[in-house]
């Protein structure tokens, strides 16, 4: 082991030495994150605009289910594209793609032309391919970064969008759609041109690679594929244990996410700037978490890290549940957000490690499938449950919940498993990285 470098499992981290990643990687980081501002700035101006068309809620909240709708319907077919093609040129041809999309959507608004049916149309387009984008993206990682720097690596995506797509896209937003409703559209367009200029920059065939046995006993057929990627999935503990939680967990914070606007109203005593500064801390939290976290989990451990996320979950529902303090709120929202980027930095750094890379794509989908799954099941209980129970129930709910799995699930994330997914370098080992 080089000297000052630290065990994650039993691999060799060294946080300070050769801190690059290469111009390869600087390129999908750019990309990437471009493409986070774009979808941010959608994200804040879709709603604004079926707002400024119609005050029906129904209509309006269409706005986010369209946009969550893709993620069920094609996240799993979209792994199979994904590990069928060139992963470069498949992103760069989704990017291509929404920037003609969007820049009709925008024409459109900005002649006067432009309704809702066609702004869902556009949406429900775009995160179709964003399902397949972001697979790709996470399939290229580990060709193009060494093995040991991934979780630097990772650390470096989830930071950069959090930052563009929890910070910045938000007020940025707000203000193109106050000078003109389809501004926010066109500049969305413009971030994934960039985005496909960047992504065609790294050069290089980003195939799937297999070798000549495994790749004889594939199926082709799409439902063939997809259901490989499940066995193989459904054989891993630990990573199908880490898709399981994402699942159950992302059901519990959503659902305490949907009625946090009614809390910090009504028990926190917040208005609308209040309630705007409680989204900061999450984002400040998450954005330290990812640029933070390969040395968190050198100097903890990945194992440590995993479980002490566990325990900060039930925290973060316990606080919400009982606290009448902005403060501690707050600085739950903060904690439980610095959980989250390491929990992404852990959770994508094991599965690309222990993935062959001709299932790279459909493990990736797979995972956002079911964390899909778990926030539109958790949108709708946290509404029922606060309904019926009161404000308060869904946190308690999700606090029953995180200490359910944190037992349930502790001794899975034991050292000794998490050290072989670190020390053993098949089946994904990373060529030289890509200049």
């Amino acid at each position: 082991m080089r000297p000052g470098a630290t065990l994650v499992g039993s691999l060799a981290v060294t946080p300070n030495v050769g801190a690059g990643l290469g111009p390869a990687f600087g390129r999908l980081w750019a990309a990437t994150t471009l493409s986070a501002l774009g979808s941010g700035l959608a994200t804040v101006a879709a709603p604004l605009f079926v707002a400024s068309r119609t005050d029906d809620p129904l209509v309006v909240a269409g706005a986010s289910a369209v946009a969550w709708l893709p993620w069920l319907l094609f996240a799993l077919p979209g792994g199979v594209l994904v590990d069928r093609m060139d992963r470069r040129r498949l992103m760069i041809v989704i990017d291509l793609v929404r920037v003609v999309a969007l820049a009709v959507l925008a024409t459109a608004i900005l002649s006067g032309q432009g309704g809702v049916a066609l702004l869902f149309a556009v949406l429900f387009l775009v995160n179709t391919g964003e399902i397949v984008f972001r697979a790709a993206s996470q399939a290229m990682v580990p060709v193009v970064v060494p093995r040991h720097r991934l979780e630097r690596a990772n650390g470096w995506l989830s930071g950069g969008a959090t930052l563009m797509h929890s910070m910045l896209a938000g007020p940025l937003g707000g203000f193109l759609f106050a000078l003109s409703a389809g501004s926010p559209f066109l500049v969305n367009a413009v971030t994934y041109a960039l985005s496909a200029v960047l992504v065609a920059l790294i050069g290089g065939d980003f195939r799937a690679a297999a070798d000549d046995d495994t790749h004889a006993r594939r199926p082709r057929s799409m439902g063939g594929e997809m259901v490989e990627g499940l066995r193989w999935l459904a054989n891993q503990p630990l990573l199908r244990t880490m898709a399981v939680l994402i699942g159950l967990l992302n059901v519990t914070l959503t659902a305490a996410l949907a009625v946090l606007v009614l809390l910090a109203g009504e028990r926190l005593g917040l208005g609308s700037v209040g309630y705007g500064l409680l989204f900061t801390c999450m984002a400040t939290g998450g954005v330290l978490g990812a640029l933070l976290g390969d040395r968190i989990i050198a100097r903890i451990s990945a194992t440590w890290t995993i479980r002490i996320g566990l325990l900060v979950e039930a925290g973060l529902h316990l606080a919400l549940a009982a606290s009448r303090s902005t403060i501690v709120v707050g600085f739950a929202l903060f904690a439980f957000s610095v959980h989250g980027g390491l929990w992404n930095i852990v959770s994508n750094s094991l599965r690309q490690r222990l993935t062959p890379p001709y299932l790279q794509g459909r493990v990736a989908s797979t995972n956002l499938f079911v964390a899909a799954g778990g926030n539109c099941v958790g949108a709708l209980l946290g509404g029922l449950l606060a309904a019926r129970f009161g404000i308060t129930a869904p946190y308690w709910v999700g606090l029953v919940v995180a200490i359910g799995v944190s037992a349930a699930t502790w001794r899975v994330f034991n050292r000794a498993a998490v050290a072989r997914a670190y020390a053993d370098p098949s089946p994904v080992e990373s060529p030289a990285p890509v200049a």
